[in-house]
């Protein structure tokens, strides 16, 4: 990967009881070319009584840029609530003012193809010039790459794409010989980790996913053999979201878990490339 790629510190790496300096501080320190915000820690630092001048300034006195918007959801159902349709401006506000270009989306709710594909064509309408990244999550109502694509395929919209991530696809078993390159045409972004080889039970999958994710390189699941497959389709990642989801990790302090995070991250990354380049 190179700097057309940031290696990104994805918003829940660093949980969300940090200040917003303290997280920019972090991933300056452990060596990230970026960081990830989710709507709600992007509030987070309104609250703390940081404006969005202050917040530029902070991103620019550390060299580092928002290169990750999150997270649109609720968005396939007929009545929203205003929470939820304020998230979403202000995602957008977001990417205007950060210089984002593509919003990470996801959908719990399950309806058929057409469906979500008629939800998704309307939030691609209102994006605008952003694109709608949708990440397929096997505990949601778009749990794999079929579906996942059926969907952005059938919204017919070219602001309409993909977010791959290392935890959810192992997690949906899927094997890495599955990515086409026409299916890789509309991937904007990927998100990397690790897992144990034996995952929670399908009832509480979830759990696994917001509480016990691994650095990436540092599981069972082969993230370099994730690397390689995107690398190898032709992908070209508008970031690279390291989103290690831990307790564990996170207990150690942020910057501990940034570290840890970054340095088993430029390993994978590394020896993914050395591999493709012999």
């Amino acid at each position: 990967m190179s700097k057309q790629n940031p290696i990104t510190l994805s918003s829940w790496t660093l949980g969300d009881q940090c200040k917003f300096e303290e997280r920019v501080a972090a991933a300056k320190e452990a060596g990230y070319e970026g960081i990830g915000l989710r709507a709600e820690t992007y509030v987070d630092a309104l609250n703390e009584g940081l404006h969005d001048e202050d917040i530029l300034a902070i991103l620019d006195r550390y060299e580092m840029k928002v290169t990750e918007v999150e997270y649109i959801v609720q968005w396939a159902e007929e009545k929203r609530s205003y929470e939820q349709k304020y998230k979403e401006q202000m995602c957008f506000h977001m990417c205007e003012l950060f210089g984002v270009n593509h919003i990470n989306c996801g959908l719990m709710e399950n309806y058929s193809v057409e469906h979500t594909a008629q939800k998704l064509k309307e939030l691609c309408q209102r994006a605008g010039k952003y694109i709608i990244g949708v990440e397929p999550m096997p505990y949601s109502g778009i749990p794999d790459l079929k579906k996942g694509y059926e969907v952005v395929k059938a919204s017919g919209c070219d602001n309409a794409m993909l977010i791959l991530d290392t935890w959810h696809w192992v997690r949906a078993n899927q094997s890495y010989d599955i990515l086409t390159k026409e299916i890789a045409e509309k991937v904007i972004s990927i998100q990397i980790n690790d897992a144990y080889e034996r995952p929670y039970a399908a009832s509480i999958l979830r759990d696994e996913s917001m509480h016990d994710r691994l650095a990436p390189g540092t599981g069972v699941k082969d993230t370099k053999g994730f690397v390689k497959m995107i690398k190898e389709a032709g992908i070209n990642p508008k970031a690279v979201g390291v989103e290690v989801i831990s307790d564990e990790i996170l207990s150690r302090g942020l910057k501990e878990a940034a570290a840890y995070t970054f340095d088993n991250t430029k390993k994978v990354l590394e020896e993914a490339w050395k591999e493709i380049l012999e």
